[in-house]
């Protein structure tokens, strides 16, 4: 995600390593570059003409003091006007009604809307705690009413049942009476999509939002569509009060300018940004969080919260217990991380997260090969008999024979495993020693450039 924009600015940001002080040439310079990356990201140009104005003007009356060199203060300018410009903060759903507090979701269809209800739905529950309930008020495309029903069902959400040939206004009306009256938190509301912004379509979904007085309406809009997002995005607008914004697919092939755009354009907050189709891809969206990425720096409190989310509590504590005590990390434990991680989102998620320096080692690898990868590791593992999994030393050339035959897998590959559950076991002994530190120090010799 985002990524040419991230590749673009670093490059920028180092032709003024050799500078001693920021001046209105170097800085005139660099703009002319962040300006060009920003277009080819599909910035909207008067976001851009603002954007450059805004840090041009901040950056010249910006004291270069301390340690920081003239790249890392025109870094700090631009950070704080890249999260300006996506509206500062992070503005939740307003629940400030009497229950249920109704969501309608809008959007041009094709964009993840069904599946975003579904995630909405996942996400109110497990970081809410919210009762919820979903509904489909489109009664055009063929299996909508079906696929939200399945994915209803993987999100652990309820789900009230409508028809084809039924009107919006009369299913929606009846999920609010069911929602009432089954003591339901929150109603998400999924509305038909259309291939482009239409007069019948803007009529049917006024009429629906007149029916139903949502608390909030939010616009959700495919982020590769660029900077025809924007525009479709403020069409809707004009027709409805919008209250925010969803951006998907935020990990596909995206240049990101709608991330930078529609705030700007449309007033509305982005609330959510969705990666993947799992139902887990929801996250809310921070705008300084968003720019730390852009820059390459990373954002480590989404990663924290990821990990929170997808750590079994009782099971970390058992393993630090485990640690602690001195019985060490075993191939059990090893398993047992890998899934973690993947409960995570994977290690894609993970790195779109890292610093960018740390996320290149992942670029390193094929696109496609992570599932397999974890797939074959955890077939290996299973190939073992419980005393090989806690006692790793025992696994000699035969019994890597019998594993490699048992996984479909060859010698090579046990092999390649062994050595890297062996790494894993020196960076755990690091952490039960000498604490974090010690094992950052381990991890830069392991992992070649991380140091530098």
């Amino acid at each position: 995600m985002l990524d040419n924009l991230t590749n673009r600015l670093a490059r920028v940001m180092k032709t003024l390593k050799g500078e001693a002080r920021l001046t209105e040439s170097n800085i005139s310079d660099a703009l002319r570059e962040v300006r060009m990356a920003l277009l080819e990201a599909d910035v909207a140009l008067p976001v851009v003409k603002e954007f450059i104005a805004a840090v041009k003007e901040k950056a010249l009356g910006e004291a270069v003091i301390g340690s920081l060199s003239p790249g890392q203060a025109l870094v700090g300018v631009v950070h704080r006007e890249l999260t300006r410009i996506m509206g500062g903060a992070n503005e939740g759903i307003n629940f400030n009604t009497q229950p249920p507090a109704i969501i309608l979701m809008a959007g041009l269809q094709g964009a993840g809307k069904t599946t975003t209800v579904g995630k909405l739905g996942k996400f109110l529950k497990e970081s809410h705690k919210k009762k919820v309930l979903v509904v489909s008020c489109d009664v055009y495309r063929p299996a909508a009413i079906e696929q939200l029903k399945a994915v209803a069902a993987q999100a652990g959400v309820d789900f009230f049942p409508s028809a084809v040939g039924e009107q919006p206004e009369a299913i929606a009306l009846a999920a609010v009476d069911w929602a009432k009256r089954h003591y339901h938190e929150v109603l998400l509301v999924d509305t038909a999509g259309r291939l482009a912004v239409d007069q019948e379509m803007m009529a049917e979904i006024k009429r629906l939002h007149a029916a139903i007085k949502p608390i909030e309406t939010l616009f959700v809009v495919d982020a590769m569509l660029g900077q025809d997002a924007v525009n479709t995005a403020k069409s809707f607008d004009e027709a409805l009060p919008l209250t925010g914004v969803v951006l998907t697919k935020l990990d596909g092939d995206a240049r990101g300018g709608a991330a930078l755009s529609v705030r700007h354009i449309t007033g509305k907050p982005i609330k959510f940004s969705g990666v993947g189709e799992k139902l887990a891809g929801l996250e809310a969206f921070h705008p300084e969080r968003m720019a730390s990425r852009i820059l390459g720096m990373g954002d480590v409190l989404s990663l924290i919260e990821d990990a929170q989310k997808g750590l079994d509590e009782d099971k970390a504590i058992a393993f630090a217990k485990k640690l602690k005590s001195g019985k060490g990390f075993d191939l059990n434990d090893f398993k047992e991380q890998i899934g973690q991680m993947r409960n995570m989102g994977g290690l894609s998620a993970l790195m779109d997260k890292m610093p960018a320096q740390i996320a290149q080692m992942a670029g390193q690898l094929p696109a496609g090969t992570e599932n397999k990868m974890v797939a074959r590791v955890e077939g290996i593992i299973n190939s073992m008999t419980p005393t090989e999994r806690a006692k790793p030393e025992i696994i000699k050339a035969s019994r890597k024979r019998r594993i490699a035959m048992g996984a479909g897998v060859q010698v090579q590959e046990v092999n390649r495993l062994l050595n890297q559950f062996e790494q894993s076991q020196k960076m755990m002994k690091m952490m039960s020693k000498g604490g974090v530190g010690k094992l950052m120090r381990g991890m830069k010799g392991m992992l070649p450039g991380l140091g530098r």
